[in-house]
């Protein structure tokens, strides 16, 4: 026909349409029904979602470096939320206000001491003082001579018979000036032995032949009677009146060149202790005769023996003050008479017995002298080395034990 194709009949088609088998059961195809829908403008055509996985995907790393850098990526991630849980469940405490500690301040250096202990006496003397030279001076005792100057400022007091029991003194100067010191008189032998441990030069007006001899063999430095640092007084009568003051005689130590050599070890020395009850308070010497025997009378105030000579005070003719020396020792050494038949001598080396007052206190022992240089060594009934007070020392020579008492 006119080109137009008819369509196949109804029951043709449906005859092509293969049957459902169903448990080899043949069901007819039921044609397709429209949808019934109680909506007023009929179903809604269904939207078509794009799946979460497929939106979010990320592109799959490729390689080391991608892999590296994806790890380092999720390492920030998980640091950040780790951060973010801390700061959410454990905030940061409070800050705590640190208190500074007070600094601790440097101690001040001690300062430099300006003292210090003499090797003469053992008190406690300026340094300048401490370099100044020692000097002995020889002292007469007769009762002419009475009362003498410059005993009170020495710090070693060496008493002895020079002859027909007439006393003589050997006194050590170092840390005190005298302003005055006499009457100066002639040396013998065994003094020396009491300064020569000192090193010190000797002041007197000439002496025995032997003394004199001693001077130049032992090399002694010698300041006899000099013009222009010696002098008579005109209230004494010669050889009674022979004096010098301490500031001459350091310019006679330099007028002569004299140096001023370092002595051997000085007397040891302790921190003075009076006793509570005193045992010792008067101390009789029997040196010769009435005239030149010594009452010491401690005195606790001081520390010190106040000495007598004679039945009556003591005294510094400058002062008028009693001598009080803070120790007294009393060797017992032998004596005879000398081969000239005037002099006294002494054994000054050796050993023998000894007293020791101080403190209102006796301490008995013995003295050891090993040679005219040497100093002495005072040792108790044990064995032990007697110490002394600070302060002047007086020795007292006698002959016998027996002639010393106290109580």
């Amino acid at each position: 026909m006119d080109g137009f194709t008819r369509p196949p009949k109804r029951r043709a088609l449906e005859q092509k349409t293969p049957a459902r088998t169903t448990l080899n059961r043949v069901e007819p195809r039921q044609p397709k029904q429209p949808p019934v829908t109680t909506e007023p403008f009929g179903e809604l055509p269904t939207p078509k979602l794009t799946s979460i996985k497929s939106r979010f995907s990320l592109p799959k790393p490729h390689g080391k470096l991608q892999w590296g850098l994806f790890a380092a990526a999720c390492l920030v991630l998980l640091s950040g939320a780790s951060y973010a849980v801390y700061a959410i469940f454990w905030p940061e405490p409070e800050p705590i206000a640190l208190i500074e500690p007070t600094p601790t301040p440097e101690p001040e250096p001690a300062p430099e001491p300006t003292t210090i202990a003499s090797r003469m006496s053992g008190r406690e003397i300026d340094k300048n003082t401490a370099i100044k030279p020692i000097y002995a001076v020889q002292i007469e005792n007769s009762p002419e001579a009475r009362p003498q100057s410059g005993l009170r400022e020495a710090d070693i007091i060496s008493e002895a018979i020079a002859e027909g029991g007439i006393t003589r003194f050997n006194a050590l100067f170092h840390d005190n000036i005298p302003q005055n010191v006499g009457p100066i008189r002639s040396l013998r032998p065994y003094y020396i032995d009491w300064f020569l441990p000192y090193n010190a030069p000797i002041v007197h007006a000439g002496g025995s032949a032997e003394a004199l001899s001693d001077i130049r063999t032992l090399r002694i430095q010698d300041m006899d009677n000099t013009a222009g640092y010696f002098r008579r007084v005109n209230n004494r009568y010669a050889p009674h009146n022979l004096y010098s003051t301490g500031p001459q005689l350091l310019e006679l130590f330099t007028a002569r060149g004299y140096k001023n050599a370092d002595p051997i070890p000085s007397l040891p020395r302790k921190v003075a202790t009076p006793a509570e009850t005193p045992t010792a308070s008067v101390i009789n010497l029997k040196i010769s005769s009435t005239l030149y025997n010594v009452v010491f009378t401690y005195d606790k105030t001081s520390n010190s023996y106040l000495r007598n000579q004679g039945g009556s005070a003591h005294v510094d003719a400058e002062s008028g003050q009693q001598l009080a020396p803070n120790v007294v020792i009393v060797p017992i050494l032998t004596k005879g008479i000398h081969p000239n038949r005037v002099n006294t001598q002494y054994g000054t080396v050796g050993s023998g017995e000894v007293f020791v007052f101080q403190d209102g206190i006796v301490t008995k022992g013995t003295w050891t002298k090993s040679s005219r240089s040497s100093q002495w060594q005072l040792t108790d009934t044990n064995g032990a080395v007697i110490a002394l007070n600070p302060g002047q020392t007086w020795f007292s020579i006698l002959d016998k034990a027996a002639s010393v008492t106290y109580q």
